[in-house]
């Protein structure tokens, strides 16, 4: 599948994506090997993904849909073929060329929340922020009204083991969007929590990165959970359908 397929505003409630796409893979490959054999775990992936667009990648565990994330998060090396990252081919960037696209385009959810414990929650949203620059005022402003919008205006100086499990999961969440990226990865970020909770984080999370109009990947094995976003890829065989 090369192509993203538009959705309309309208019934669907889904944003209308505009422009040329955000990401855009091409012949993308990924082989390892052990024990002496190759194993091939993505086998030419071709996916476009437009601005405001939210995608599920639908596979097993073991299907490849991590190392499709670090693939497209310019996370490692070994790939081949093209990854195309608001228009700028990233597959072949040198480590800061990749840092730059990292810091300036995406927003990265992952399924543990990976927050920094020695800071609050206020501070680990205002963190990314002040790595690109932005003033100490208007990150915590950002960071304040992200929190307070995922309804937790009034943890704002918890730390992490402070936190529940949903409540650290939305501070994650608004640590990736902070500085407004193009496009955000997103690898089981609810798998780690109960059905409920997980349907409300879901939730607040499809609506934020609606509101914004963030390109948006997210690898998931549930089926139920990639029935809410806009479209739907599967891995199969190192291939997407």
């Amino acid at each position: 599948m090369s192509d993203a397929r538009v959705v309309t505003h309208g019934r669907s409630g889904f944003a209308e994506p505009t422009g040329a796409a955000v990401l855009e893979t091409r012949g993308l490959a990924r082989s390892f090997t052990q024990g002496g054999e190759t194993i091939h775990v993505l086998r030419g992936v071709d996916l476009s993904v437009a601005p405001g667009e939210i995608v599920a990648l639908l596979g097993p565990s073991g299907s490849g849909k991590s190392t499709l994330l670090q693939a497209v998060g310019l996370l490692e090396g070994g790939f081949e073929g093209s990854i195309r990252i608001a228009g700028e081919e990233a597959a072949q960037l040198d480590a800061h060329g990749r840092t730059r696209v990292r810091r300036d385009q995406l927003g990265f959810v992952y399924q543990f929340h990976h927050l920094l414990p020695d800071f609050n929650a206020l501070e680990n949203v205002v963190l990314p922020q002040l790595i690109r620059d932005v003033s100490r005022e208007d990150s915590e402003g950002r960071a304040a009204d992200l929190l307070r919008t995922l309804g937790l205006g009034h943890r704002l100086t918890h730390r992490p083991a402070q936190l529940s499990g949903g409540e650290q999961q939305r501070v994650a969440v608004a640590r990736a969007l902070a500085n407004r990226p193009a496009l955000v990865l997103a690898d089981e970020p609810t798998g780690n929590l109960d059905e409920a909770t997980a349907d409300v984080v879901l939730a607040e999370f499809l609506r934020l990165v609606r509101e914004q109009g963030s390109a948006t990947l997210i690898a998931t094995h549930n089926e139920r959970l990639a029935a809410k976003m806009d479209r739907v890829v599967r891995l199969h065989e190192g291939h997407l359908q």
